[in-house]
C-alpha cells in the first residue's frame, strides 16, 4: 500500500543492492515479469520492444530474450547505438543475440504487441525530436501496448504528461507503486490494469525510506476502522452536528445528514433555521432536527459536550452566517468538517480560517474542496506552482491550514499537516453527480463522531465514498450511496475478519 516516488524507488534499489543483491539481478527479475504479462497479454504474434538507453531499456531486452526463448517472434527497435549502452542496461543488450532495428517508426510493423521500454518513470524534460515521432506512432497503431514501469511520457512522480505519452493497455511496474500509477493524468495512460511485480526488493528497505504516501485502501487505515461494540449504545458511537442552510437550500445538509447516520455516527441532528424547520422535519424520520437562527444559540447549544462532531458548509450560504458559525465551531473545540459554502465563505480572508484551525486544541479538522474550491482557500499554492502535482498541492495547503485537508476528484487525495497522504483511485466516473460531496462530508463526520483522527476518518471517508458508488451502478444519484452503505460494511466486516 505504500506509494514511492521515483526517488525512493531508486533509493528502494541502491539499498537493496547495497545489502548484496546485484542490480543486473533486479533487471533480470524485472525483465520476467515484463514477459510473463506480455504473453499473458497476446499469446500469439509479433512483438515490437521499443527500447530506452536506460535501465528501462534494459528490462525491455531482458524482456525480449525471455519471449524469443519462449518461442515468440520478438524485435527490438533502439532510440541509441547498442554500443553506447551503459552498465545494467548494457549487461542486458548483450544477452540479445539478434538485431536492433534502428529508432524509427516505420520499423514498429503490425506487431499483435508492443512493449513500451523508453523511458520508465524518472522522465522530467519534455519529449522533443524522434521519442516524440515514436510515442505518437505507437498511439496511433491500435495494436496494444504493455508498458514498463510507467507509460513513457509520464512523470512518475508528479503523473503530469511531459508533453506526449503513451497510452498503454497494461502497465507493469515494480515493488510499489509510483504516484503516477494512482493520480491522473498519469492514471489515464496506465491501462486497464497496474501489474505489481515482486523482483527481490525486500519490504525492511521502506523501514528506513519511511514513504508518507499509501494508497487509500482498507489495510492502510485498518486499526483505526470503527467496530460498534457488543455492549456498545447509540452515544457511545457520537452524535453528529449537521448545519442546514435557509429554506431555500436544504437538501445538502439532508444528503450529508443521511450519509452521516449511515456511516455509523449514534445520533444524527440537523441544525435548521426555524423557517425551514417545518421542510426539513418532514422530510426526516432518523435524523433529528433542532431549530437554530443565531450564532449564539448555536454557541449555546455546543455547551453540550456530547455533540462531538460538526458539518458545515452543505447548503449553508456563503456569508457572515456560516462564517460565525465555522468559527464558533473551532472555538467550541469540536471535531469539524468543512465543506462547499463554508469553504467559499472564507475565500476572502483564508487566513482567519486558518489561524482560527490553529488556534483548536484537537486540530481534528477536515477541509473537503473539490477543483473548483480549492484555489479560493489556498490560491498561493495553485497559482504560484502550477505544474505541481495534486498530492504536492494538496500535502501544502494542509501543512498551511493546519488541518486535514481531502481534494475530491477520480484521484482523491487527503494530507495531513505532518505530510502524510492517502491516494483513493477507486471511484467510478459516475460519481461525478449532484450532492455527492455533500453525503461525502458527513461520512467523513460520522467517523469523526466515532473517534477516529482526522486523517484517517478523511480517508475512510473517501474510500467507502469510492465503493459505495460502484455498489449503487451506473445511473447513481446521491441519495443512493447512503442506502448502499450497508453493503460496503459488510465486505469490510467480511475482508477484516469481524463477525456481525
Amino acid at each position: 500500500m505504500e506509494v514511492l516516488t521515483t526517488a525512493e524507488m531508486e533509493r528502494a534499489d541502491r539499498l537493496t543492492i547495497a545489502a548484496g543483491t546485484p542490480g543486473f539481478a533486479l533487471m533480470l527479475s524485472a525483465g520476467q515479469a515484463v514477459a510473463e504479462a506480455a504473453m499473458d497479454l497476446v499469446e500469439e504474434g509479433p512483438i515490437v520492444v521499443v527500447a530506452g538507453a536506460g535501465n528501462n531499456g534494459g528490462d525491455g531486452f531482458v524482456a525480449a530474450a525471455e519471449l524469443a526463448a519462449r518461442g515468440r517472434d520478438v524485435s527490438v527497435i533502439l532510440l541509441c547505438e547498442r554500443d553506447s549502452l551503459q552498465g545494467d542496461a548494457a549487461s542486458a543488450a548483450r544477452g540479445w543475440k539478434f538485431p536492433v532495428l534502428p529508432f524509427n517508426p516505420q520499423a514498429i510493423g503490425k506487431p499483435a504487441l508492443i512493449i513500451d521500454a523508453l523511458f520508465g518513470a524518472g522522465l522530467n524534460r519534455p519529449v522533443e525530436g524522434e521519442p516524440y515521432a515514436m510515442i505518437e506512432a505507437i498511439n496511433a497503431k491500435g495494436a496494444p501496448v504493455l508498458s514498463v514501469d510507467l507509460p513513457s511520457g509520464i512523470n512518475g512522480t508528479t503523473a503530469l504528461v511531459m508533453g506526449i505519452a503513451i497510452n498503454a493497455t497494461e502497465t507493469v511496474t515494480f515493488f510499489r507503486r509510483k504516484p503516477a500509477h494512482l493520480l491522473m493524468p498519469g492514471r489515464m495512460h496506465c491501462g486497464r490494469q497496474v501489474r505489481v511485480a515482486d523482483i527481490g526488493i525486500d519490504a525492511d528497505v521502506l523501514a528506513e525510506i519511511k514513504p508518507q504516501t499509501f494508497e487509500n485502501v482498507p489495510q492502510s487505515w485498518r486499526p483505526s476502522f470503527p467496530v460498534p461494540r457488543i455492549d456498545g449504545h447509540k452515544y457511545a458511537r457520537g452524535h453528529a452536528i449537521v448545519v442546514s442552510g435557509d429554506i431555500a437550500a436544504t437538501g445538502a445538509a439532508r444528503l450529508a445528514a443521511r450519509g452521516c447516520l449511515r456511516a455509523g455516527a449514534g445520533l444524527v441532528t440537523l441544525a435548521t433555521p426555524r423557517d425551514a424547520l417545518e421542510v426539513n422535519d418532514a422530510a426526516l424520520t432518523a435524523v433529528m432536527v433542532h431549530a437554530i437562527d443565531t450564532v449564539v444559540e448555536f454557541a449555546e447549544w455546543l455547551t453540550d459536550h456530547r455533540l462531538n462532531a460538526l458539518v458545515i458548509g452543505p447548503g449553508t450560504g456563503v456569508g457572515d452566517r456560516t462564517r460565525d458559525f465555522v468559527l464558533t465551531a473551532l472555538s467550541a473545540q469540536r471535531r469539524l468538517v468543512l465543506d462547499a459554502d463554508a469553504l467559499t465563505s472564507f475565500a476572502a480572508a483564508p487566513d482567519r480560517l486558518f489561524e482560527a484551525i490553529m488556534g483548536s486544541h484537537d486540530k481534528q479538522i477536515v477541509l473537503t474542496p473539490h477543483e473548483g474550491e480549492f484555489p479560493r482557500l489556498f490560491s498561493d499554492i495553485s497559482n504560484k506552482h502550477p505544474n505541481r502535482s495534486k498530492l504536492e498541492r494538496v500535502r501544502a495547503a494542509a501543512e498551511r491550514s493546519g488541518a486535514v485537508v481531502l481534494l475530491k476528484g477520480p484521484d482523491t487525495v487527503v494530507a495531513s499537516p505532518d505530510g502524510c497522504a492517502t491516494i483513493a483511485s477507486n471511484a467510478p466516473p459516475w460519481l461525478a453527480t449532484a450532492g455527492a460531496g455533500d453525503v461525502l462530508a458527513g461520512m467523513i463526520a460520522a467517523m469523526l463522531a466515532q473517534g477516529v483522527p482526522a486523517f484517517e476518518a478523511a480517508s475512510i471517508g473517501a474510500w467507502m465514498h469510492g465503493e459505495a458508488a460502484r455498489e449503487a451502478g451506473p445511473g447513481l444519484i446521491a441519495e443512493d450511496l447512503p442506502e448502499v452503505l450497508p453493503a460496503v460494511f459488510r465486505r469490510l466486516y467480511d475482508e477484516f475478519g469481524i463477525d456481525y
